[in-house]
């Protein structure tokens, strides 16, 4: 291959490690087995390796500061010297940039929430007007440097100003658009420090301008960029998960050196985009998808460049990612497993790195990667995984009655009530258990064939009971099987579906050490036979009160896996329905009264334009529905939701007819339940009474102040006593004295509520 005609840039790589070095560095460092140097080590051979990978694949502006211990948004709070006054004040030490992330003694952890429509994510930013914004740039200035020392000049990334305020929530009132002119100038001083240092270009990421702006904020980027255009390096302004839309006039008319495009998600903004850009300005044409894995179509993103480059010329086009690569895993290299041929059609972040150097070869120069490319898209298409006749047909037979429960909310409550028995304020937990060592050992050792099945079914039914067991003595109301047989909520099911495969190390992260590896959705989606009942009917057979069956809900198996792209979203949404749908008529036969059915990512996967919304909440209200309509009114539905803003989807939450819904709520300190009780939730709703993300084990009187809140909001007969979320990561003793704490709170308030008044 000759070489490329164009600049190649990478607006990021992912950080945790070909083998996951970060997320075990971490860990080992929270559990004081390494110390800070050690870990600082791993993160300074992880740059090193990752800078040296991108610079031998082809790519010219190789990214700097995309790197981070725990989260970007925080990492760019600490720069500028805005990290929450409740944290203390002054540099800010590795202790309490980790208390700031994961809880400590004395404080909650800011709160965290999806990075726009993806699985990311970050730690939202706290606006007060008492933030000092005294700069401190030695990690961007530092890993830049680290990079120079291997001859390799990095183009550093920073979170966007306009981007950053809308990311973060007043918490004493201040208007957040107050504070824009102290954040400017510390982002000035930061920026002068980079190019002080050698930096020529700095990527400013600020994917905040394909969402609808308030005018306001239309302004302020205007005043932004004004005032840094003063400070002497290039600003590649860069924008993915849509089309500008509305603010690409804005965009181009600003005084930035380049503009970065998503190209992936909006092709159709290029012919506006190259009337608008400006004399001089670079265009970087974000061309490979940089959030799923498929093998990109490189005669299709060729044209894309063709087209550009008749406007403005080579020496103006960059060829790049959609987005940053920390969304996809780091190489497909080591994937020998998988069925046929899907092994060929993958293209995780190193493979990007090679397409978009075939790209900006051109297809005379990259002869052979153009014609292998175009074998491989028409091998694809032909493939038999792609097509199955009884699924589709399936799909054709729908009708409007699989959509909706026989009878309404209303009438199933009172069904349920004298089905199930509860007290008020019932208690009950999000579903797993703590999967520790052993269960993880013995898992390991069944895969790998040196632990038979007998006896890992002998080890799975001991570990249920000893759930139940725990379950009954602590006093909770509705039990769960704890789980172990499960590695991943998503990953369990699509093990068991028809039409989706695994990846040996596609781990990618999800937050801090959390990595989640996503399964690949590559043909029509079946259930060959039931997945959960097995072990939901042995744990409910071990006690006389009720088990909740726990499956993972259609929207949040689509938005966790690497879906078929050849396919609408709709369509394969509605196949994993009908698959669950099956395994709901069959938990029910055998003889579970309360199902609860997932779905944390509905609100991730709500487009960022509020005029796309509401295609997709019709489709993925009636994927839930679909799921669960078949089930009886006396069998009592919850689903669960977590770490997302959810006042933007109040009604469609509404909408998907759960008797129940448990939500996270702790950190927000039941924040959340004004906007359900402003809305008239009509169903039961259990807020999380502690936060299942730190080992801190709360107080049973902090836990009674919580739901004295949530009392104040809702009817006492609504509310349901539950953790935040699952509590899969954490270990037994912490679980059961935070469980313990919770009863007698919800037994205490219980107490409260029906004394007799005098």
């Amino acid at each position: 291959m000759n070489a490329p005609r164009f600049t190649t840039a990478n607006p990021g790589f992912p950080r945790i490690g070909l083998h996951r070095e970060l997320k075990f560095a971490l860990e080992d460092y929270w559990k004081g087995r390494v110390t800070e140097e050690a870990l600082l080590a791993t993160g300074a051979e992880l740059r090193r390796r990752h800078w040296q990978l991108q610079k031998e694949h082809g790519i010219d502006l190789v990214p700097s500061n995309d790197f981070s211990l725990y989260d970007q948004v925080l990492d760019m709070l600490v720069a500028l010297g805005a990290t929450p006054a409740r944290f203390g004040a002054g540099a800010v030490t590795a202790e309490r940039y980790f208390s700031m992330a994961r809880n400590s003694q004395l404080q909650t952890a800011m709160e965290m929430t999806k990075w726009f429509d993806t699985n990311y994510h970050y730690l939202a930013p706290e606006w007060s007007a008492d933030l000092p914004f005294e700069v401190c740039a030695a990690k961007a200035v530092g890993e830049f440097l680290e990079a120079r020392e291997l001859s390799i000049v990095t183009r550093p990334v920073l979170v966007g100003p306009v981007t950053l305020l809308r990311l973060g929530k007043s918490v004493d009132g201040v208007d957040p658009l107050a504070l824009l002119p102290r954040m400017v100038e510390a982002y000035a001083a930061l920026l002068q420090a980079l190019h002080s240092a050698g930096a020529e270009w700095v990527q400013m990421d600020e994917p905040a301008l394909v969402t609808d702006l308030p005018e306001e904020y239309r302004t302020a980027y205007r005043t932004v960029y004004e005032r840094l255009a003063e400070t002497p390096v290039k600003l590649m302004l860069t924008i993915y998960f849509g089309s500008l839309g509305e603010n690409l006039p804005l965009t181009f008319s600003l005084p930035v050196a380049g503009v970065h495009l998503d190209l992936v998600r909006g092709p159709e903004q290029l012919p506006e985009a190259l009337c608008a850009v400006q004399p001089g300005q670079v265009l970087s044409l974000g061309c490979v998808d940089g959030r799923n894995i498929w093998i990109a179509d490189l005669a299709k993103a060729y044209a894309l460049v063709e087209t550009a480059t008749r406007e403005l010329g080579a020496a103006r086009v960059q060829i790049a990612p959609c987005c940053s690569l920390l969304h996809v895993p780091h190489s497909a290299a080591t994937e020998a497993a998988l069925p046929g041929s899907l092994g060929r059609w993958l293209s995780f972040a190193t493979e990007k790195l090679d397409e978009l150097a075939a790209i900006a070869a051109g297809p005379e120069a990259a002869v052979q990667e153009f014609a292998r490319n175009a074998e491989l898209q028409r091998e694809r298409a032909a493939a038999p995984s792609s097509f199955d006749a009884k699924v589709r047909e399936a799909m054709r037979c729908l009708d409007e009655s699989m959509f909706a429960r026989a009878e309404s909310y209303p009438v199933r409550v009172h069904e349920q009530r004298r089905e199930l028995d509860l007290p008020l304020l019932p208690t009950t937990t999000i579903g797993s258990f703590p999967q520790t060592a052993e269960v993880r050992k013995a898992r390991s050792r069944w895969r790998s064939g040196t632990l038979s099945t007998v006896d890992y079914e002998v080890f799975l039914k001991a570990a249920t009971e000893e759930c139940i067991r725990a379950q009954e003595e602590i006093g909770l109301d509705m039990l769960v099987h704890g789980e172990f047989e499960r590695n991943d909520m998503v990953e369990y099911f699509g093990e068991r579906l028809q039409g989706f495969a695994f990846t040996q190390n596609g781990w990618v992260q999800s937050y801090g050490s959390r990595c989640v590896k996503p399964p690949l959705i590559y043909g029509d989606v079946a259930r060959p036979a039931p997945m959960t009942v097995r072990w939901s009917s042995y744990a409910q057979s071990l006690t006389e009160k009720p088990v909740k069956g726990m499956l993972t809900g259609p929207v949040t198996i689509l938005q966790w896996s690497f879906v078929r792209d050849d396919r609408p979203r709709r369509e394969v949404a509605w196949q994993i329905a009908l698959a669950l749908r099956g395994e709901v008529r069959d938990l029910e036969a055998a003889g579970l009264r309360a199902l609860q059915i997932d779905e944390p990512a509905l609100r991730e996967g709500l487009p960022l334009r509020v005029g796309e919304r509401a295609e997709y909440l019709d489709w993925a209200v009636k994927a839930f529905r679909l799921a669960t309509s078949v089930a009886a009114s006396a069998t009592q539905i919850h689903t669960h939701m977590c770490y997302c803003e959810f006042e933007d989807v109040l009604e469609s939450i509404a909408a998907l007819d759960a008797d129940v819904i448990s939500i996270e709520s702790a950190r927000s300190r039941m924040e959340l339940l004004h906007a359900f009780s402003h809305f008239g939730y009509p169903n039961e709703i259990g807020p999380g009474v502690y936060d299942i993300h730190s080992p801190r084990v709360p107080a049973a009187e902090e836990m009674a102040n919580l739901l004295r809140l949530a009392v104040k909001v809702l009817k006492p007969e609504q509310l349901w006593v539950n953790p935040d979320c699952g509590l899969k990561t954490r270990g037994w003793p912490e679980v059961m004295a935070a469980l313990r704490n919770m009863c007698a709170a919800a037994a205490g308030l219980r107490a409260e509520l029906v004394q007799p008044t005098v």
